[in-house]
This record gives structure tokens, sequence and C-alpha cells, in this order.
């Protein structure tokens, strides 16, 4: 199986514009394409304010995360299962002088979720990436609704293979989707809380 070779990987925009960033070489992480980040930025822009704290639960490299702080949040706590992973983003933290603005949590997702349900942090985005093939997008999502952890304002946002498989299983839960975007096999579903 050959492996798709991977291009430099940048900031797209703000204070650390044009940072380039460290990437994992390994088949279970895979970055989200600058086309697929600079319009999900585009939507999600907004909703970024300089109180906004951030979660990038699966977060690979950190460029998620990193884009959020260079744009303006306060705070983004990055969580990742993969030691490699976090030495990656650490690294990238360092280059982008973002060590101080973000939250690097080295757990699996579940565990994650509870201790930041404990600390009771509320975020207002939430960003979920999970292997395509892991089938665990819908179970962090509940985790994150049972536990409390998105303001009332706050956004959730998905980014899948298998759109129609996450759409079913969010008709359950008690949130809207306000948003859909497809860049070829790659999805983008924007979830916000019912009655919001």
């Amino acid at each position: 199986m050959n492996r798709q070779k991977r291009g430099i990987m940048r900031v797209i925009s703000g204070v650390a514009r044009g940072t380039k960033l460290d990437t994992i070489e390994s088949m279970n992480t895979r970055p989200t394409l600058d086309r697929v980040k600079e319009s999900f930025f585009n939507i999600i822009q907004k909703d970024i304010e300089e109180d906004s704290v951030v979660l990038d639960l699966f977060s690979g490299s950190g460029s998620i995360g990193i884009e959020f702080i260079s744009r303006g949040c306060q705070k983004a706590y990055l969580c990742d299962k993969s030691y490699e992973a976090i030495n990656v983003i650490k690294k990238n933290l360092q280059k982008t002088r973002f060590t101080e603005s973000a939250i690097v949590i080295n757990k699996d997702y579940k565990k994650c979720l509870k201790n930041l349900s404990e600390e009771n942090i509320k975020f207002d985005i939430i960003f979920l990436d999970p292997p395509y093939d892991a089938n665990i997008t819908i179970d962090a999502v509940k985790t994150i609704l049972s536990l409390k952890l998105l303001n009332e304002n706050g956004k959730i946002i998905i980014e899948t293979d298998k759109e129609e498989r996450e759409l079913k299983g969010l008709k359950e839960l008690n949130l809207n989707v306000y948003d859909c975007r497809k860049y070829g096999r790659v999805s983008l579903i924007f979830l916000s809380l019912k009655g919001v």
C-alpha cells in the first residue's frame, strides 16, 4: 500500500500564519487538508472570540488547536492518546510560541472528557476528528453532552468520511445540524445545542 506523500503543513492565518508544522508519519493519523481547514475556519471564524475556550479532542499534530490559538482564542486543549502525537504537538506549540495558550493532554478521549468535566471546564468549540475507522464519533458526542462540557452557545464540529453514518447517529441527540460541507471524501458536520 502506497502511503500518500504529505505536503508541508502550515498555520493558515492569524499571528502564527505561515509557520511550518511537524506532522506524524503514521497511517493512523491523517492531517486535515489545508483546503478543508481553510473552509472550516471561514465558517467558524465568527465564533472565535478572545475568551473562547476550544477542545481539539483527537489532536494528532495539533494543527487545528494551533490554528484556533493563532486566530485569537484564549485557550486550546489538545488531547491525543498517542505519545508520538503528544511529542509533535509540543514541538509545534514551541515553534508557534503558543505553549502558554495550550493545555496538552495525553489520554484516551473518554478519560480526557471525564477529567475536564471534573475540573468543571466548559468549551465554546469542540472539534472531533477521530480515526475514520474507529467509529467512536457518536460516542464522543454523547459523552460531551452527558458531561455538559459545551457552553450554551457552543459548537461541535465533526470531520469524517462517514457522513451518513454520523448523521444517522446524531438524529437521536439533542443537537442541531446547522451546516454540512463535503470536500471529496471528507465531510464537516457543524452542530449546536437545540433550543439555543
